[in-house]
């Protein structure tokens, strides 16, 4: 548990108070990726509280730094993710998962308070691409030169010899 990502509900008053945080890579260092090399990261929550409706807005900004699945330089993405929840006293997995939009947490009623520390990593985890890849041109150019020699059909001059080993299939179906 991070004390800095919690959320005392116990003694929150009705209305709307607002939450701000910082993760940077010792936030994600606490979770061994190895993948997340540097962080920065701000973390702004609206927690509403309602009767017994407790709603949690919580937006995610900033950048995290990861190796270029092409050249393995760091890469420095982009991180924007919006979550909305809705936290419920109780224990185990809600049946339904979303209710009005929001994703259904549950806490602890004895200990009264909401860790968002796993959601947030979740959610910037998520917020980054699949491929994870710098803009043409600028990876590592002594790490792509070494790269796929000959697969890249389009860069090849005109009666170059092709290296795949699928070339010699090519004629065998009839065009």
């Amino acid at each position: 548990m991070m004390e800095e990502y919690i959320i005392p509900l116990n003694g929150l008053p009705v209305g709307k108070k607002s939450f701000s945080w910082h993760a940077g890579q010792e936030f994600f260092g606490r979770f061994d990726n190895a993948d997340i090399l540097d962080a920065d990261l701000s973390v702004e929550v609206m927690v509403e509280k309602s009767g017994t409706f407790i709603g949690v807005d919580c937006s995610l900004e900033g950048t995290l730094t990861v190796p270029c699945d092409r050249c393995l330089e760091d890469l420095r993405l982009p991180v924007r993710a919006e979550v909305r929840l809705r936290a419920k006293p109780g224990e185990g997995v809600p049946e339904v998962e979303t209710e009005g939009g929001r994703e259904v947490v549950f806490y602890s009623v004895e200990d009264g308070i909401l860790d968002l520390s796993q959601t947030i990593y979740d959610y910037a985890l998520l917020a980054l691409p699949l491929q994870r890849v710098h803009e043409e041109g600028l990876c590592n150019p002594d790490a792509v030169k070494h790269l796929g020699r000959g697969s890249v059909e389009s860069n090849k001059p005109e009666g170059q010899i092709n290296d795949s080993p699928f070339a010699a299939l090519k004629g065998l179906l009839g065009n």
